[in-house]
């Protein structure tokens, strides 16, 4: 048997040291491996890699309405249990972070029914993190 599928992301960020407060301590990803110009993180079981590129945080990130908001575009995210979702805004809230779109049930009712956040990091990367009651609803049309 195949372990479970796991995505591997790689981010510009311009200061190493803001990505392993934000990840590391804000975030609570363990750090793994790292050189000069890059540290890796598990976001959630998932290995993200933040890279040093100077200026990174120079970006421009575009818009798309969704549901009543204007999401951030590009982005990424993770998925996440309801408890850990409301765990994990509850960390950002105390950490000072400011959200893009603040958390709140999105398509209330509806096929994919979902909470839902973004925030940046420090480099003006977007996030956002999803929750959904049922995991099946995550394709639903």
């Amino acid at each position: 048997m195949s372990p479970r599928p796991r995505f591997h992301l790689a981010v510009a960020v311009d200061d190493l040291d803001a990505a392993r407060s934000f990840y590391g301590g804000v975030l609570g990803c363990p750090q793994g491996r790292e050189a000069d110009t890059w540290v890796d993180w598990d976001l959630y079981g998932h290995q993200l890699v933040t890279h040093l590129v100077p200026r990174a945080g120079e970006h421009v990130a575009g818009r798309n309405p969704v549901d009543g908001h204007d999401v951030p575009v590009p982005h990424f995210g993770v998925l996440l249990g309801t408890e850990d979702f409301h765990l994990l805004s509850g960390r950002l809230r105390a950490a000072g972070v400011g959200f893009v779109i603040e958390p709140h049930l999105r398509f209330a009712g509806l096929a994919g029914e979902q909470w839902t956040m973004f925030f940046l990091d420090p480099a003006g990367n977007a996030i956002e993190v999803k929750a959904f009651a049922d995991d099946a609803a995550v394709f639903a049309r």
